[in-house]
């Protein structure tokens, strides 16, 4: 795991937070994800990123620290462009912060500077998306120091970036004394740690989604780590389709078959047991008026699709699932977001949420499977979900993120 990598070749550094950091009175920028979902009038429908970022916020706050914040807006693609305007979200943002913000239509420049130097104690500056500048997504060394140059200090609060080595993520801290985690970053890097370095065992992992191709590096990394491996969702009947099964028109990916076979191989070498589906819920369209059917995994027929677990799937499943005192969900187990194929997903949730009831952590972390959870109100029914796609999915690929690294390895750390 690639904060645990990088700790270890500095085993008399502790991680640089907030906790251990001063930022009294100095002006101090803060990069945050704030890349939140916008309706047709511009409307934030999804404020999560905003309230992750609240606890931080305040610290800065106690310490009577200068705030400004800098974020990305969708994908913009190096060009000025009005529809990923952070402005659109400043209304949003000064009712969760409780302060007043102050947009700034630039993020370097003489404009950003004086905003600085003026910045009254109960103002919040947001400058405008960096994406903007070309030079943001190619990490380019004089935009970065351009970026860092009003500023005292620099604290990355923003996970779901950390796998970008973007000048606003990983070069600025080349050119700012003071570099920390905020304390969202500092959690999402324990509960990763939690998870995949000092984890209570029995360890288990869900892992859906529809493609096997996507999941190869996570599973790989976890096949050392994990005493059980749930396969779901849509890659599970590439498994099927390997081991000699009839998977009808279901999801599969005939060039990954070995690729399948040899994980389930290496899974055995690793101690590691692999559960997949014993039967599925299919249908004969992919559509909610389908009609559906359950039969045992291997014996679909043709014009028929699976697309959710099975009830004894369900069962064995969250038989293993309570067991567990360590957990981690990344993936759907169906496609969820038709009800009719929901089943599967929401009785995992269930067992996810008994078992953490029952003293396990569970940690959700990846793309469809955060959605799964917030869709179905399990959010606040597991120890923690993940503010980071991306940059979950490489750290549990055991890689480096370069975010990480670049507050890691800050000189100010030496």
């Amino acid at each position: 795991m690639a904060y645990k990598l990088i700790l270890s070749r500095n085993k008399n550094i502790k991680m640089k937070t907030l906790a251990n950091t001063t930022v009294n009175n100095k002006s101090v920028l803060v990069r945050v994800d704030l890349n939140v979902p916008l309706d047709d009038s511009f409307n934030v429908t999804d404020d999560t990123r905003i309230q992750a970022i609240v606890p931080t916020i305040h610290h800065l706050k106690s310490q009577h620290a200068k705030i400004t914040l800098i974020s990305h807006l969708g994908r913009p693609k190096g060009q000025v462009n009005p529809d990923f305007s952070l402005k659109h979200i400043v209304d949003k943002l000064s009712e969760a912060l409780g302060s007043h913000i102050v947009f700034v239509e630039d993020c370097i420049g003489d404009t950003v500077a004086q905003s600085v130097q003026q910045q009254k104690d109960d103002e919040i500056i947001l400058l405008e998306n960096v994406r903007f500048y070309p030079e943001e997504e190619l990490g380019d060394a004089g935009f970065a120091q351009a970026l860092a140059r009003p500023f005292d200090a620099f604290v990355n609060d923003a996970f779901g970036t950390a796998h970008r080595a973007h000048a606003s993520t990983t070069r600025i801290a080349e050119y700012i004394d003071t570099v920390c985690f905020g304390l969202l970053m500092e959690k999402e890097l324990a509960a990763i740690e939690q998870v995949l370095s000092s984890p209570k065992e029995p360890v288990l992992a869900i892992v859906g989604g529809a493609k096997v191709s996507s999941k190869v590096p996570i599973i790989k990394h976890l096949l050392a780590q994990m005493d059980t491996i749930i396969i779901g969702g849509g890659m599970s009947y590439t498994f099927s389709k390997a081991l000699g099964g009839k998977i009808g028109h279901s999801l599969c990916e005939d060039d990954q078959l070995q690729l399948a076979i040899d994980i389930l191989k290496e899974a055995e070498v690793n101690n590691t047991t692999i559960l997949l589906p014993t039967d599925s819920t299919v249908a004969d369209a992919f559509s909610e008026e389908a009609n559906q059917k359950v039969v045992k995994s291997g014996e679909i027929e043709d014009g028929w699709m699976g697309l959710d677990l099975g009830p004894e799937s369900i069962e064995l499943f969250s038989r293993h699932i309570l067991k567990a005192k360590t957990i981690l969900w990344n993936g759907p187990l169906g496609v969820f977001e038709m009800p009719p194929f929901a089943k599967g997903t929401c009785a995992i949730g269930d067992a996810i949420y008994e078992a953490t009831e029952n003293g396990a952590f569970s940690l959700v972390g990846g793309g469809d499977s955060v959605a799964a959870v917030k869709q179905y109100g399990y959010a606040k029914k597991v120890s923690y979900v993940s503010t980071g796609g991306g940059a979950m999915l490489e750290s549990l690929e055991g890689k480096t993120l370069p975010g990480i690294a670049a507050i890691e390895s800050h000189k100010s750390l030496v």
